[in-house]
């Protein structure tokens, strides 16, 4: 139905889906089958559209077996490694499938509480919900030091998420801020043809490589059942990690410091400093370089559009599982150990997805919102 709220149109639906990455889509393909009535709301222009925009030789972490979401496998074999454009393809075949909602190019620039339910104002039109799924990530916004904006101007500067490939550099030494894996996997790239400089300590690394036959086959079965059944908020372990594993980078998992040094890339500590435009690191060596890839992560964006009381300090939502116990009707997929450690990654976003809709098709029978639907009468795909 079309509501009119200051003259302008507002479209009204039981559930407004914000993101449609694999969140997101998961998240449409189980309200789909609950037939709930929603609308998945998505920036991106294509399905898949963040993963295509990194960088080109990006692969997937784990192997295709574990790379799916609820209702369709990866193709191909189980055992191969998907690249970052093969996943993207994927979730754009995802959704054509199940014929979900999503409405690319749709920026949601505010989200309030409205009189009856939630009120999103976007760059399309206004919508209101009476429940909303926010299906994101943790962090979205790009973070960058504040002494970058101090390096020499012919310093070419970027973030890693507008790195695409070594053609992008000037002529002269590189230097990689961040050993996550992010900046071991550019920094050994970039190695190929400039001299690199790495800056920083890793938080340690698996014992294997995740895309060797061991880990293909064996490893990456063993981390991700602990990740999705062990290092969750339901166990003492689990609960304990949890503040060190939101905080602190994850362990290097494709490449080691052997395979750093191997390729060349010369390792400084971390940058302190900018001094007369040239990156400082702690142990005193200047860099004179023509290039810094900064991959130093992101920082949590949600404060820039939830109008909500519902943020902690560090602009990261409270709730028990997706479910924000302080606004009834508001949820959350996709966040870094929403439950478990693997919430954040493509094997667990599906389980939380599955579990927060359930919350949210009982909050809404409880409510009048809906009728109450019997098993029987769901969609099955």
């Amino acid at each position: 139905m079309t509501e009119r709220s200051t003259g302008r149109s507002t479209e009204h639906f039981h559930v407004a889906v914000v993101g449609g990455g694999q969140a997101g889509l998961a998240v449409s393909y189980h309200l789909r089958q609950r037939g709930l009535d929603h609308v998945v709301l998505d920036a991106s222009e294509h399905a898949g559209d963040p993963w295509r925009m990194r960088w080109d030789s990006l692969r997937l972490f784990t192997p295709a077996r574990l790379d799916h979401l609820d209702g369709m496998n990866f193709p191909g074999p189980s055992s191969q490694v998907p690249t970052k454009d093969e996943f993207a393809d994927y979730l754009a075949a995802y959704e054509q499938r199940f014929e979900l909602p999503v409405r690319h190019g749709t920026r949601v620039h505010r989200l309030f509480a409205g009189d009856d339910g939630f009120v999103l104002d976007t760059s399309i039109s206004g919508i209101s919900a009476d429940a909303v799924v926010v299906a994101m990530s943790s962090l979205q916004a790009p973070h960058m030091p504040a002494m970058a904006g101090d390096l020499d101007p012919s310093i070419r500067s970027m973030h890693s998420v507008t790195y695409r490939n070594p053609a992008q550099l000037q002529e002269g030494a590189v230097l990689v801020v961040g050993v996550g894996n992010t900046g071991a996997e550019i920094g050994i790239e970039v190695a190929q043809t400039h001299e690199t400089w790495l800056a920083g300590a890793e938080s340690g690394q698996l014992p294997f490589r995740v895309d060797g036959f061991f880990g293909r086959h064996v490893g990456t079965r063993i981390v991700a059942a602990l990740f999705l059944h062990v290092l969750t908020t339901d166990t003492a372990i689990g609960r304990k990690l949890r503040p060190t594993m939101t905080t602190k980078a994850d362990l290097l998992l494709r490449e080691r410091p052997g395979e750093l040094r191997r390729s060349g890339v010369r390792r400084v500590p971390r940058i302190d400093a900018v001094r007369d435009g040239l990156p400082v690191a702690a142990d005193g060596t200047v860099l004179e370089v023509a290039n810094v890839i900064w991959c130093t992560g992101f920082r949590a964006g949600l404060t820039e559009w939830v109008d909500i009381p519902v943020l902690d300090e560090r602009g990261l939502p409270r709730h028990r599982r997706g479910v924000v116990a302080d606004q009834p009707g508001l949820y959350f997929v996709g966040q870094n150990f929403l439950f478990a450690k693997a919430s954040e990654q493509i094997p667990g976003v599906s389980r939380d997805a599955r579990y927060v809709v359930g919350q949210l098709e009982q909050w809404l029978a409880q409510n009048d919102r809906v009728p109450s639907l019997p098993d029987g009468a769901r969609q099955q795909s």
